[in-house]
């Protein structure tokens, strides 16, 4: 394994240097699809997704999915250091993606190839490293549901600290609009759609779901953004909000977007799509018995991630630590890489 780890290292290097933003992932493609070739696994692609079977697969068998994304943010302004530049200080390898989440990615890759021509295993093994994630576009993991085998379990790597996110919250976004009487700003009006906003702004800022959730708590619902007015001395015909809605594992995104269409105050409010749904795994499953097992904790995790394209139970892992994410000088520790795919290898071997 030391070997292996010090080779999955080396890749996360040749990622960090190469450009994949959402959509534009056809290099690092390549570069993945080569490593898990010159490590003699047979290596399929699907649009920039790549993705292998362990050699000894069996239908018979039920399947874990081992997932994380090799796509990127666009680099911050604040950023002091050139963001495709790996470099290594002490423990730390400075990089965009490094942390989100090449370090998860190249850790999984090196636990598949560990484990890829074991014979006898008690589940099969799918990897993909999946593109379009920051985006959460429709020719990322969501598009392998049809193309790689049905999946039983899920292991989704983002920065946990190697501690099991044992559910995740959904979100939906919604279009809300406020609306009033247009008129001259130099004459009465009852309905100005800005002052109406108060009140609906304020029900947003109090509103509180009834049901909450073990591990997630509360839905989280925070308007965060507003537009209205094109010039100082014309009031406008309507206010255009936009709302966040974090989602607990209590709720369906279609029972959220029917809830807030029949008791907010808005004049309309319309989600944008609803397929980012909230996910979980059972605490007696083996997966989770085995990370607990080895001293790891687990929590629910209020980011989204590519869980939420998945039906399946399913976890989220990995080295990092999810607040250094799309931070400027992005970063994650040599040694987390190397604990991520020893952890990663006790907790697989004690299922498999």
């Amino acid at each position: 394994m030391s070997e292996l780890t010090s080779q999955a290292i080396d890749l996360l290097k040749q990622l960090i240097e190469t450009q994949s933003f959402s959509s534009e992932e056809d290099q690092t493609a390549q570069l993945i699809k080569t490593w898990l070739e010159n490590h003699d696994v047979e290596t399929k692609q699907t649009d920039y997704n790549v993705w292998a079977i362990n050699k000894y697969f069996n239908e018979s068998k039920p399947t874990i999915l081992l997932n994380s994304h090799h796509d990127t943010v666009k680099p911050n302004k604040a950023y002091t250091r050139d963001p495709f530049k790996a470099t290594v200080e002490g423990d730390k390898l400075y990089g965009l993606g490094s942390n989100d989440a090449g370090g998860c990615l190249v850790s999984l890759l090196a636990t598949f190839v560990h484990f890829y021509d074991h014979k006898d295993l008690k589940y099969n093994l799918v990897i993909v490293a999946s593109a379009e994630e920051e985006s959460s576009g429709d020719k990322g993991l969501v598009s392998m549901k049809t193309v790689i085998p049905h999946i039983d379990v899920a292991i989704v790597g983002e920065p946990t600290q190697m501690n099991l996110a044992v559910s995740e919250k959904g979100l939906v976004v919604f279009d809300a609009i406020v609306k009033g009487t247009a008129s001259h700003a130099a004459h009465p009006n009852e309905n100005n759609a800005i002052y109406n906003c108060i009140k609906v702004l304020d029900w947003f800022k109090n509103y509180k779901f009834e049901k909450t959730s073990k591990s997630l708590g509360d839905v989280k619902m925070t308007v965060t953004q507003i537009k209205a007015g094109v010039q100082h001395n014309a009031v406008p015909a309507q206010v255009e909000l936009v709302v966040d809605v974090r989602v607990n594992d209590a709720y369906s995104n279609e029972e959220i977007a029917d809830l807030l269409q029949k008791e907010s105050p808005c004049d309309s409010i319309t989600p944008r799509g609803l397929k980012l749904n909230s996910s979980s795994i059972p605490m007696d499953h083996d997966i989770v018995k085995a990370g607990i097992a080895i001293g790891r904790g687990t929590y629910g995790s209020p980011t989204l991630s590519d869980q939420s394209v998945l039906t399946c139970p399913s976890v989220k892992l990995g080295p990092g630590l999810s607040q250094r994410s799309h931070t400027a000088d992005e970063f994650i520790y040599v040694s987390e890489i190397e604990e991520g795919i020893e952890i990663y290898r006790e907790i697989l071997e004690r299922i498999l």
